[in-house]
């Protein structure tokens, strides 16, 4: 099952997105859903063409954004870095959360802005969870979607750490939408900028699995519904400039789509 957040004339709703994937989004309509996706719901009989309205990110409310660095050997390599003995873990701030189509910002503060094309994992569940196992931390993960972890390079290499390097808004790109039903074992990452492959990876190349990189992270801190955690990227990041649009792909969930534009200081 796939769910979104969407936008439309009469404000923001939740609904179960329908149709024949194979022809693209234009086939595709949203059924706008009461209660919780998370819990139980129904059906509204309320429905939109999916072309028809403003795709957000898929959890539009959101307590924290996990992040996993180094998660994949090769994208550690081409930056000169161990691969972690443990997740190597930052925090990306809510307000940098933008939906399908909506436009990638680059700050005055950077002139190296770079993409990161991930599968990110959805918490689900009725309250918050901490300290699971493994088996436990797969049960915890209501879905998945795709993110892009927009980083600014030579802020992150110039100050040591990485919150403003990954903070920025508009740096986490995140949708199309949530989807429950697929195995993360083996799937393709793929990033495109104006059509030019520039990531492309699989998910089984990850040094932590999903469920791993869960339970590592509720040892830590409490995971609440909603919560997304991003998985890492696999080798070939690389800059945005202005004017670009970027394509990231993760196979069995759809495709992410963001302009970029120059922000004026």
């Amino acid at each position: 099952m796939r769910f979104a957040t969407f936008g439309h004339p009469g404000g923001v709703s939740v609904g179960v997105v329908e149709g024949d994937f194979g022809a693209g989004q234009n086939a595709l309509t949203v059924a706008e859903i009461e209660g919780s996706m998370f819990g139980q719901f129904r059906i509204t009989g309320q429905r939109w063409a999916v072309p028809d309205v403003r795709l957000l990110p898929p959890p539009f409310f959101t307590s924290k954004i996990v992040c996993v660095g180094r998660n994949y050997a090769e994208h550690a390599a081409e930056h000169g870095a161990a691969v972690p003995k443990e997740p190597l873990l930052f925090l990306k701030p809510s307000t940098s959360l933008i939906g399908a189509h909506d436009t990638i910002l680059l700050p005055p503060q950077s002139s190296k802005v770079e993409h990161e094309a991930e599968l990110a994992v959805v918490i689900g569940g009725s309250a918050g969870v901490r300290r699971l196992d493994r088996a436990q931390a797969a049960k915890a993960i209501f879905g998945y979607t795709v993110a892009n972890d927009v980083t600014a390079r030579d802020l992150q290499h110039s100050d040591g750490q990485w919150t403003r390097a990954k903070g920025f808004d508009t740096f986490c790109p995140l949708g199309p939408w949530i989807v429950t039903d697929v195995d993360p074992g083996d799937l393709e990452v793929r990033c495109e900028v104006n059509d030019e492959v520039r990531q492309l990876g699989r998910t089984k190349d990850m040094v932590f699995d999903p469920a791993s990189i869960v339970s590592y992270v509720s040892h830590m801190m409490t995971l609440l519904p909603g919560d997304v955690i991003l998985t890492g990227t696999p080798a070939g990041v690389g800059p945005m400039v202005h004017g670009d649009v970027v394509t990231v792909q993760v196979e069995g969930i759809g495709e992410l789509i963001n302009p970029v534009h120059t922000l004026q200081a």
